[in-house]
């Protein structure tokens, strides 16, 4: 790509990366753009990210298809099993998000999502600045994919060194 011509990725067109519990689209990469890393998530039923924080990045999501329960705010107490029923000191929950929704996520704001429906949902996610959340998502498949149990330990040096400090579990089915 040159500084005068942009990109265009067509639908079905991306690199893909994907586990049993991700399928993510890179569409634009940190090679393409110095602003943000783009993805398509097909987010699987039963899948919950678990609430995290990053310290650096800013994300955006939007639900493209299916529903999403999402969090986006610092909650009066982080419980460590589950953020479904957090509540900010304004007052803000959880929320079923559905399509057109969209989610914005500074740097230091706890945030989750999950898919408690039995249909898989897809959403549009971008993550600034790019490549952290590409490395991250190569980085992971990797290790899910060495064979055997997830190695736990390898996936929270994994985290620590994208920023991500996860603050509840992340759980698939």
């Amino acid at each position: 790509m040159t500084a005068t011509e942009g990109l265009l990725v067509p639908p079905g067109h991306g690199r893909v990366v994907e586990a049993p519990a991700q399928h993510v689209t890179f569409k634009v990469t940190g090679s393409h753009s110095r602003t943000a890393s783009t993805f398509e998530v097909i987010v699987p039923p039963g899948f919950d990210v678990g609430a995290h924080v990053h310290t650096r990045s800013e994300e955006l999501f939007y639900v493209l298809e299916g529903e999403l329960d999402v969090l986006a705010f610092e909650p009066r107490v982080r419980t460590p099993d589950s953020w479904r029923h957090w509540e900010s000191g304004s007052g803000n929950r959880v929320v079923r998000a559905g399509p057109g929704t969209v989610i914005v996520v500074p740097p230091g704001c706890p945030h989750a999502f999950a898919n408690p429906t039995d249909t898989p949902a897809k959403m549009f996610f971008q993550a600034s600045p790019p490549p952290d959340h590409e490395r991250y998502f190569e980085e992971l498949l990797e290790i899910l994919q060495s064979g055997g149990p997830p190695d736990h330990e390898a996936i929270e040096a994994l985290r620590t060194k994208y920023d991500i400090q996860q603050l509840t579990p992340l759980k698939h089915g």
